[in-house]
């Protein structure tokens, strides 16, 4: 069994990405890695080549800065990294920069796509999500954050990404087969300086709207504002080894009371019947769990 990781990244150092934790997360359970890097007008390029892992593979990128609908750049990069995985590979794991994957998943993850392999009912391997929030301390638990979402998939180059790259479809809009693993992906995209959210967002937004919408949208102020959330629990597991670094270095602060709860009636009521039963109902799902 031959696995090979492939992630997209630009001005991950800019809008301080953990894009070198995200890459290290991964690579026990990779013979490869591609790394398919923007244009970028800082030192990404260096703290990736710094790493200097033979696993490693850095091709080089555009983006189209004229796709400025739906995320749609993001899945066209996706797609050029994915296709740029040899034949010879039998999964593809992907992982997006601001994603870690903990050490302790490692066997659950290895295990599972050798029991797979030669399963061609299965096109991929669903991981369940926790997502980061204003403080490594803090989890989103509301209906905002989706559960679960495919990051391994089969090296089969019909399978596509999908819209703004959160998951996949194949042949066309067909949602993949997938097997739910008892693994984790750690979403830190919401856990960094204030200010660096702020950034990102001013610069990010312009894939998915128009400069008048960004201008009317987002405040011209210079940090994010941590506390316009719906509601947080406290993470109770350990953070993987990669991220402990980052989070010793931690320079700004963030306290939330986790008993506040910002829903109107009805999300009040689905948010009950999720804590209370596990299920969580009307759920989106970007695939077919088998």
């Amino acid at each position: 069994m031959k696995v090979c990781g492939f992630t997209i990244v630009r001005n991950a150092i800019k809008f301080d990405y953990p894009v070198i934790e995200s890459i290290m997360s991964v690579l026990p359970v990779c013979d490869k890695f591609i790394v398919c890097l923007g244009n970028s007008e800082d030192t990404t390029r260096e703290a990736i080549e710094a790493l200097k892992n033979p696993k490693i593979e850095i091709i080089d990128s555009v983006w189209d800065d004229s796709l400025r609908e739906g995320g749609a750049v993001l899945a066209v990069e996706t797609n050029k990294a994915f296709d740029a995985i040899s034949d010879d590979y039998d999964w593809a794991f992907y992982i997006q920069a601001d994603e870690v994957v903990h050490e302790k998943y490692h066997d659950e993850i290895r295990n599972s796509m050798q029991k797979y392999l030669g399963d061609t009912t299965v096109d991929g391997l669903l991981f369940h999500f926790q997502h980061f929030y204003g403080n490594f301390k803090y989890v989103g638990d509301s209906r905002k954050w989706y559960r679960r979402e495919i990051r391994i998939i089969r090296n089969n180059k019909n399978i596509r990404s999908y819209k703004d790259a959160q998951g996949f479809r194949i042949s066309g809009s067909n949602k993949l087969r997938a097997k739910l693993i008892d693994a984790y992906v750690y979403h830190y995209g919401w856990v960094k300086n204030p200010y660096f959210i702020k950034e990102k967002q001013k610069d990010f937004n312009r894939y998915w709207h128009s400069d008048e919408w960004i201008k009317k949208v987002v405040a011209e102020n210079q940090f994010f504002d941590f506390s316009d959330v719906d509601s947080l629990t406290l993470f109770k597991g350990s953070h993987p080894k990669v991220m402990l670094n980052r989070i010793a270095k931690r320079d700004w602060d963030f306290e939330f009371d986790i008993s506040k709860k910002k829903f109107n009636l009805r999300l009040n009521i689905l948010h009950f019947i999720e804590k209370l039963t596990g299920i969580r109902v009307f759920e989106y799902k970007n695939y077919r769990k088998i």
